[in-house]
């Protein structure tokens, strides 16, 4: 054997390695928890309008880290080398056990570059969903926080707004359909994995309650805030989704936040925990005289490094 690096992409070691990842460098390893989800879904089969389904969740998110460094070949400036987690995601209900969700993915370092000028560090999240759904999302944030996170409240009702507003915005123009108000006030949920003294109407109109509850008394000594969004201003970012998709329930935006979280508990030594709360926007056909209906399907969770 030589002396001189192999010439494959050779993972280095782990002190070298993640602090390349930037503000994804905690998220190599297992987390698990608890949370909520929340999605108004179509009734076809009992000729209803809309169905609210709401679950409390468990859930694994698994990190693993890309060993060896990813080269983006330039044209218009020297080659950048990339770093970067693949995941795994799996969600059922707390209740029955019964599967939810499943996401294989990636997270993305990616450094400043000249072409395009683009001066602050970034991150990427590409994933793929059995539903026949891909999605390549950019940040539009990324903070270091000395303390606690600032968890603003996300609106869950559907709304006919032109434009999405911001994932902590108010829609303008609010669905006031008696039909579709119904399905607000009909929802039942277990409290298996949702923290005391919530109360679901509460809980179904903003989702993030559930996040503000989980760390209410803890000690946050730092938080890293990564915001994205398949709407980011710059690049090419968006969801695909296959034809079924794109006609009964098209898969049209999603914004989300992460709050990578060290607790500092009165007795023992810190931890990490990681909080989401993320925003699908879904649009359902209308009745051909109606306006088109974003409804936004929504999951929040609070999970614990393992």
């Amino acid at each position: 054997m030589g002396t001189s690096r192999p010439i494959t992409r050779a993972a280095t070691t782990f002190a070298q390695g993640h602090p390349r990842l930037g503000p994804l460098a905690e998220l190599p390893g297992l987390w698990m928890g608890t949370g909520f989800n929340m999605i108004s879904r179509p009734d076809f089969q009992q000729r209803q309008p809309f169905f609210l389904e709401i679950n409390g969740t468990q859930e694994t998110l698994e990190f693993t880290k890309i060993g060896g460094q990813i080269p983006n070949r330039g044209s218009k400036q020297n080659d950048v080398f990339l770093n970067g987690v693949h995941y795994l995601q799996e969600i059922s209900d707390c209740e029955s056990h019964g599967a939810l969700h499943i996401e294989p993915g990636l997270w993305i370092f990616i450094p400043p570059t000249s072409v395009p000028n683009v001066t602050e560090r970034t991150v990427v999240r590409q994933a793929t969903i059995p539903h026949g759904d891909s999605l390549l999302a950019q940040s539009t944030l990324i903070l270091d926080v000395a303390g606690g996170p600032t968890i603003d409240p996300v609106d869950s009702f559907p709304f006919t707004d032109a434009l999405i507003p911001p994932l902590n915005g108010t829609p303008k123009n609010p669905v006031t359909n008696e039909v579709y108000l119904r399905q607000f006030s009909q929802g039942k949920l277990s409290p298996c994995c949702l923290p005391a003294g919530l109360n679901l109407n509460t809980v179904v109109k903003d989702p993030t309650e559930v996040l503000r509850a989980a760390i209410k008394g803890q000690n946050i000594v730092h938080t890293v805030v990564i915001a994205i969004s398949t709407a980011a201003p710059a690049g090419s970012s968006g969801i695909l989704n296959i034809p079924f998709v794109v006609s009964n329930a098209n898969a049209l935006q999603m914004d989300a936040i992460f709050w990578i979280e060290i607790i500092q508990p009165t007795n023992g030594e810190v931890f990490l925990q990681l909080q989401y709360v993320q925003r699908v926007i879904l649009d359902f056909p209308p009745a051909p005289t109606a306006a088109n209906i974003h409804w936004p399907h929504i999951s929040v969770a609070t999970l614990i490094k393992q």
